[in-house]
């Protein structure tokens, strides 16, 4: 009875920090603009069932694309035996689903299994990132100490976290033996180890609630953690792969009051409609992140950090400032830094100033995070919107910055102008007067007379 009240606390306390946070992190999201996004709901669950639970752009890179296969299904079977777990904590039951039989031997045995690819998959993980040292994982400039850290500690959470799920097993098996009872389910990978921990009652009684008591609470202190780290795209990825853009990649939005004055230039009788009351007129572009909607918002919410979008973006393989991943982290810095951070452990401890890449000392992020000379760097390929396994669209928040210094600033560079200015005068961007724009033509029309 007392270790059910015991339980019960601890989970309540595990869940409702979470819980906390998670509402720190909406209303960081909402501080963005409002933005309906509706319709197209058979071709939304479509890709939410290949990109988000199928993985589908991860296996663009099939190496990590496997081992990170193991870890996110051992995530999602291994939660099957948490529920079994939480039920046993509640009641005061033990493995309270054995009653399955088959079933249950086939779910122990395959989470025994998956539970063992992910410590495999982890420890590749770590070499990869600390002994190979991928590029786009350790050395490019917004990598800075506290992502690295972060990828490390989760990494080598998951792993303690199996570990303490097998030495609970290991333990709970020999128990049963000495007793001469069976112990419900299939265990390939922990029961060639049966007589790792001995043969005391005592110690191995001792040794099995260790391992339980310290797989639980771990897990309930990795989801505390969570929302701290960029694997907080666990939760996030799924709403942001399903409300992602579903028009095509090229196509950018407009600014809605442009187009009503265009739409009255071009038809002297129609009405621009009014503001609604109290409404402000809507900025051109981006400054800040309360400028972006609250779907570029949770795309930083859901940024793997995993430098995809950065390691196929042209601009950057040619020496430009230009990282659409730096683009996200700045965003979602930013945002906590004028929302709510969010969070029991601060990453923010890690960040000095100079890691900030603050340019001026105003506090938004256009000039306080993102330089113009990254924006303009950009060559709107779309290729960092295709690579994103997780459907987040960098380019969108690029352009709308774009926008805010060409329509708010007129701080375009000197060749834009130059075309603006064509265009203006000549009705094109090139600098020739309408009436030679066929001279062209005729020239190769008398050459071939001649």
């Amino acid at each position: 009875m007392i270790n059910s009240i015991v339980f019960i606390l601890v989970a309540a306390l595990g869940i409702g920090l979470f819980v906390w946070q998670i509402r720190k992190i909406t209303r960081n999201i909402n501080l963005g603009r409002d933005k309906v996004i509706s319709g197209n709901t058979p071709e939304r669950v479509n890709k939410l069932l290949l990109i988000a639970f199928g993985q589908q752009k991860m296996f663009k890179r099939p190496l990590p694309a496997v081992l990170h296969l193991f870890v996110y299904v051992g995530f999602l079977v291994i939660n099957i035996e948490v529920l079994e777990i939480f039920i046993d904590g509640i009641f005061g039951t033990h493995r309270v689903l054995g009653f399955m039989g088959p079933v249950y031997d086939a779910l122990i045995g395959f989470n025994e299994i998956l539970a063992f690819l992910v410590i495999i998959a982890c420890v590749i993980f770590l070499a990869r990132r600390n002994i190979t040292k991928v590029p786009r994982l350790t050395t490019s400039p917004e990598m800075r100490a506290w992502p690295k850290m972060d990828a490390n500690i989760i990494l080598m959470i998951e792993i303690v976290l199996m570990v303490a799920l097998f030495v609970f097993n290991i333990a709970d098996q020999k128990l049963h033996l000495l007793r001469g009872a069976e112990l419900a389910g299939a265990f390939p990978i922990t029961g060639p180890l049966v007589d790792l921990f001995g043969s005391n009652p005592e110690s191995l009684h001792l040794i099995e609630r260790t391992g339980w008591w310290f797989h639980i609470i771990g897990i309930l202190a990795f989801m505390n953690y969570l929302p701290s780290s960029k694997h907080l795209h666990i939760v996030t990825a799924f709403p942001n792969v399903y409300y992602s853009k579903v028009e095509p990649k090229g196509q950018f939005s407009n600014v809605e009051s442009i187009t009503h004055e265009i739409k009255a230039m071009m038809d002297p009788s129609y009405q621009v409609p009014a503001l609604p009351e109290g409404a402000e007129p809507q900025k051109f572009g981006v400054k800040d992140v309360e400028d972006l909607s609250w779907k570029q918002l949770l795309d930083s919410y859901s940024c793997t950090e995993c430098g995809r979008c950065t390691s196929v973006c042209p601009a950057n393989l040619t020496g430009k400032l230009l990282s659409p991943r730096k683009i996200v982290m700045d965003t979602r810095d930013r945002m906590e830094e004028k929302g709510e951070s969010p969070l029991i452990f601060d990453p923010a401890n890690y960040k000095t100033e100079s890691e900030r890449v603050k340019v001026t000392e105003e506090r938004t992020l256009l000039r306080g995070y993102v330089t113009p000379e990254e924006l303009w760097a950009c060559t709107t390929c779309n290729a960092c919107v295709e690579s994103c396994p997780v459907n987040i669209d960098q380019l969108s928040s690029i352009m709308d910055m774009r926008r805010y210094l060409v329509l708010e600033e007129s701080a375009a560079p000197a060749s834009l102008n130059t075309m603006f200015n064509n265009i203006e005068n000549n009705g094109a961007p090139w600098a020739f007067s309408p009436s030679d724009r066929f001279n062209w033509a005729d020239n190769l029309f008398v050459a071939s007379k001649n």
